[in-house]
C-alpha cells in the first residue's frame, strides 16, 4: 500500500480543526519562508547600495551626486559566504567595512564598494595613472583613459592577510592609495549580482 508522506508542519498542526488548521499551516509556512530567506541574506548574501561615483562607470550611483551617471544607484548583492572557502582574487569587486582611516581621508566610513587591485606581499604602485603590481604594468580593462588620474607614487608593500582597494573611477575614488589596506577579516564579500534597476541586472 502507498504511505502518506507528511512534513514537519502537518504533524504540528494535525490536531487543529478545519479551516483553523488551513490557515494555520500557511501561517508557518510563511514564518518558516522567512526565516530562511533571512538565513540566507546573514549567512550567504546581503544587498547594498552604490552611494558614489568611485566605481562608475563599472557600478553607477545617482544624479545629481558628482560624477554619478545614472538616476538611480546599482544595487548590487555580495557573496558572504564564498571567503571561507577561497582567497580573495585580483580584480574582484568587494563589499567590504571601510578602516578607521577612511573617516580623515574621504570624510566618511561605513560600507564601501571597491575593486581589489593589491594582494598580500605584493607592492603596488602608480605613474602617471597606470598601475603596477611588484614593477609590472596591470592590465585594467575596467579602467578608462578618461578616468585614469596622474599620481606617481609607490605604496608600502601589502601586508599579509590584507589587500590593496582601489575604485574604476581613479579620479574620484578615496581608496587604498590614500588610507592605506583592508584586513581580510573587514571583507564582507565579493559582488556577483547588480539587482537594481532593472536594466541593469546582471553581473557587473
Amino acid at each position: 500500500c502507498l504511505s502518506t508522506v507528511r512534513n514537519p508542519l502537518d504533524r504540528l498542526t494535525s490536531s487543529v480543526p478545519e479551516p483553523w488548521r488551513s490557515v494555520l499551516d500557511w501561517t508557518l509556512s510563511l514564518v518558516v519562508a522567512v526565516l530562511v530567506v533571512l538565513a540566507v541574506k546573514v549567512e550567504v548574501a546581503n544587498p547594498y547600495r552604490v552611494p558614489g561615483a568611485s566605481m562608475e562607470p563599472t557600478l553607477h550611483c545617482a544624479r545629481p551626486a558628482d560624477g554619478c551617471m545614472a538616476g538611480h544607484s546599482d544595487r548590487v548583492v555580495a557573496n558572504r559566504f564564498i571567503y571561507r572557502f577561497r582567497d580573495p582574487e585580483r580584480g574582484e569587486i568587494v563589499v567590504f567595512d571601510a578602516p578607521a582611516e577612511t573617516l580623515a581621508a574621504c570624510g566618511e566610513t561605513g560600507t564601501f564598494v571597491k575593486r581589489i587591485v593589491g594582494l598580500p606581499g605584493e607592492v603596488v604602485s602608480e605613474k602617471d595613472g597606470v598601475v603596477y603590481i611588484d614593477g609590472r604594468p596591470l592590465d585594467e580593462p575596467y579602467v578608462t583613459a578618461a578616468r585614469r588620474d596622474q599620481r606617481t607614487q609607490t605604496w608600502p608593500r601589502v601586508p599579509r592577510n590584507s589587500y590593496f582597494m582601489m575604485g574604476d573611477n581613479r579620479e574620484s575614488s578615496c581608496d587604498s592609495r590614500d588610507w592605506g589596506t583592508v584586513p581580510r577579516e573587514d571583507l564582507i564579500g565579493p559582488v556577483f549580482l547588480t539587482y537594481w534597476p532593472p536594466d541593469r541586472l546582471g553581473s557587473p
